[in-house]
């Protein structure tokens, strides 16, 4: 029993630096990803509810419309690209560097696919 002391201030003081390391990573990482869930959500929502014949122009400008009222910094044009055969179909692909620690930075890619038909029979 002489000998248990318990955790000393230097375990102490690295568990604490371990956490912040750790909050500092969530923080960077947390605004892309809600942002990303946001396009998501804009696009399968545009999709179901816009017709069929709605051509690849006028989608991204609804799409830019819904990006600045939902206050997302991307332009749509910038990370997707938008086709019409056979319904609309978009493809998301894009990457974002958020700087991070001195000269390391935190590189997030986003990639997903849509397709009218099969967005609209969900």
């Amino acid at each position: 029993m002489r000998h248990q002391q318990g955790a000393s201030y230097i375990a102490i003081l690295f568990a604490i630096i371990g956490l912040a390391f750790m909050a500092k990573i969530a923080i960077a990482v947390w605004g892309p990803y809600v942002d990303d869930r946001l396009i998501n959500s804009q696009i399968e929502e545009q999709l179901k509810n816009g017709p069929k014949t709605l051509s690849p122009s006028s989608f991204t400008k609804e799409m830019d419309k819904r990006f600045s009222m939902n206050m997302v910094e991307q332009k749509f044009k910038d990370i997707a690209q938008v086709t019409n055969v056979d319904g609309l179909q978009v493809k998301k692909d894009y990457e974002i560097r958020k700087p991070f620690l001195l000269n390391v930075d935190i590189v997030l890619k986003f990639e997903k696919s849509f397709d009218q038909s099969s967005v609209q029979a969900k």
